[in-house]
This record gives structure tokens, C-alpha cells and sequence, in this order.
């Protein structure tokens, strides 16, 4: 049988041990092999290799000795628990000998893992596990990550998220490559360690891949201000520099949120960024007093649409440079502010 996307997810989460065996292929190789360690740890266990319960072998080895498989599959082994078998690098090359230690298997074998690059429809070893009830086949296309895997990596490491976290958690995430989107919630794990709080906007960004925090906030307050003549100029920097335009948008998102709650706030403007999460004082106030008055709620609301729009085509699939999407973003927005 063959699976893909989120139902692909769901086994590799809970694989069947009775399962003969899974191939997961696709032209992203860092791709296969998360959702490979993660399919070895969910079915053999987490020191799978330490205890023995995972033999290793290259598919360019197997020609030499093509019973090397089946003898593997068969083995006993020392530790007690679910056993695998794993073959790195196959090819159609090597379909004869993994189609026979298919047909070979018995109750009570390893599990058979196969990793590959792109294989075609027409490709034997992609048939022979597809046309078996009893084998899967996972595709793996490079596709932004999805909201469920986003936080199912997220929660393996206990993380618990506000809302502001969330958001701004798949945000970023989805422009990331699934290998960087590990690598920053295991940091910002770490980050979070002996913390009780719920991860937050404040926290995500933090851990995101750095931009230069000057370079954004000159961003930020030329949008504001209304300097829609300096937004290119400092995206090209911010580009140069690597800045992940998520992360830009998302700083953009928190100022003009701060601004719109300051202005709809009771007590005023005033007060409210003085009690705002961080506090706003000193010269920076008077700037963001300055643009409450010159913005005023209803524009502000405004923007915030513009904004979260944004936020959502940058997650999206679109065929346009993301620096691109932005930066026509932030000089509509810019030009929205009254002259």
C-alpha cells in the first residue's frame, strides 16, 4: 500500500510491528531520513542500536551476497523486543534480492526498512512494496511542513505553546527545511528548560534563525513610520545578510499588534505601553505614541489583515521569492499611513 503526507505521518507515529516492511523514498535526502529515525525509534524502540535490535547494510553490498537480507530479517536477537532491518540506498538494482526476503518473510522477522532517492512510478521496488497489503510505501515530497508535523515534533519535546507561540512557531517552521525546524525546537527545548511558562511569540523568536535585530527593527519603524522609499533598501541588507522573512514578519506582526492594542486600550495609549509584555519607555514610547496617533485604531486594524496575509502566503506554496511577497507587503503597507 502507499502513503503520503499526513496519513504517512500518522504510521510512521504508530507503525504496524506486523508490517513487513516500509520503503520511504523521495528526492530530499535529509527528508527520508528524519521520517526514517523516526519510524526505527517508533518501532524498535529508542537504543534500538545499542540493544541490538537494528542491523544496518548498504544496498550496494547486497549484490555480493544477496542472502545477507534474509539471514538479518531472520536473526535472533539478544535483547528482547520489535527487531529491524534496515537498507540504506536502494535502487531498482537491488528490487530481486528485497522482493526475495518479501517473499521469505515470517511471522515473527524484523521489519524490513528501505530508504531511496526519487523513484518513478514505473520503478519495481516502489511496485513491489505499493501492490503488497502487507508492506507501505511512504513518499516523501518537499512540501512546506505541515501545522500537525510542526507541533508533533514540538510536543515530543514537551513543549507547550500560547497562542502567540503557536503562531509564531508555524510561521517560521513552515518556511524551514525539516531538518533546520528540528534542530530550533530542540534548542528552543533547551531554551525552555526548568521554564513552566507556555512558549511564546517572544520565546520562538529568540531561538529563530537570526536576522540582524538593528537591521529589523529599522524595517519595522520604516513601515510605521511610512518611509516606503527605505523598504527596499533594507531588505536587500536584510537578504544579503540571510534574514528568514518569516522571522521579519513576524517582528512586523508584534509592533503593529502593540500599537493596535495600545490604541484600543481603555486606559490609553499611554498606559498601556507602559504595561505591555515587554514594557515600552523612553524614547521608543514617544515614536510608538507618534504612530498610534498618526495610524489610529482603524487603520491599524487594517494593517493587522495585511499582515496576517502575509504571514500566510509566506507558508504557502507560492512560486514567488518570499523576499519578494514581503517586500511588496511592507511597501503597501508603508503607503497605507497617512500622509
Amino acid at each position: 500500500m502507499k502513503m503520503s503526507g499526513a496519513k504517512a505521518d500518522g504510521y510512521i507515529a504508530a507503525p504496524d510491528p506486523g508490517h513487513i516492511g516500509v520503503l520511504i523514498y523521495g528526492q530530499d535526502a535529509m527528508r527520508v531520513t528524519l521520517k526514517r529515525e523516526d519510524l526505527i525509534k517508533n518501532l524498535a524502540g529508542e537504543n534500538a542500536e545499542a540493544d541490538m535490535r537494528l542491523t544496518r547494510l548498504q544496498a550496494g553490498d547486497l549484490r555480493k551476497d544477496p542472502a545477507t537480507v534474509l539471514d538479518a530479517l531472520k536473526a535472533v536477537g539478544f535483547f528482547p523486543g520489535h527487531r529491524v532491518v534496515f537498507i540504506e540506498d536502494a535502487t531498482d538494482a537491488t528490487f530481486p534480492t528485497i522482493e526475495a526476503a518479501l517473499s521469505d518473510w515470517a511471522q515473527g522477522d524484523a521489519s524490513l526498512i528501505v530508504t531511496a532517492g526519487a523513484l518513478r512510478a514505473t520503478s519495481k521496488l516502489r511496485k513491489v512494496f505499493e501492490s503488497n497489503q502487507n508492506a507501505v510505501a511512504i513518499a516523501v515530497y518537499d512540501d512546506p511542513p505541515s501545522r500537525d508535523s510542526i507541533f508533533a515534533t514540538a510536543n515530543a519535546q514537551g513543549l507547550q505553546f500560547d497562542r502567540s507561540g503557536e503562531e509564531a512557531l508555524l510561521t517560521v517552521g513552515m518556511a524551514l527545511e525539516p531538518g533546520d525546524l528540528r534542530q530550533m525546537i530542540e534548542k528552543l527545548a533547551l531554551y525552555k528548560l526548568g521554564d513552566q511558562t507556555p512558549v511564546g511569540e517572544e520565546d520562538v523568536l529568540a531561538i529563530a534563525p537570526a536576522a540582524a535585530d538593528a537591521d529589523v527593527d529599522d524595517l519595522v519603524g520604516a513601515v510605521a513610520e511610512g518611509q516606503s522609499d527605505k523598504v527596499g533598501p533594507l531588505m536587500a541588507r536584510l537578504s544579503g545578510q540571510g534574514a528568514n522573512t518569516t522571522t521579519v514578519c513576524i517582528s512586523l506582526g508584534r509592533h503593529f499588534r502593540t500599537l493596535h492594542a495600545a490604541a484600543t486600550a481603555g486606559a490609553g495609549p499611554d498606559a498601556a505601553l507602559s504595561r505591555s509584555r515587554p514594557p515600552v519607555f523612553g524614547p521608543r514610547k514617544n515614536k510608538m505614541l507618534a504612530q498610534i496617533r498618526a495610524w489610529g485604531p482603524a487603520r491599524l486594524e487594517a494593517a493587522l489583515g495585511v499582515i496576517m496575509d502575509t504571514e500566510r502566503s509566506l507558508r504557502s506554496t507560492t512560486p514567488y521569492p518570499q523576499s519578494a511577497v514581503l517586500e511588496r507587503a511592507l511597501v503597501r503597507l508603508a503607503m497605507m499611513r497617512p500622509r
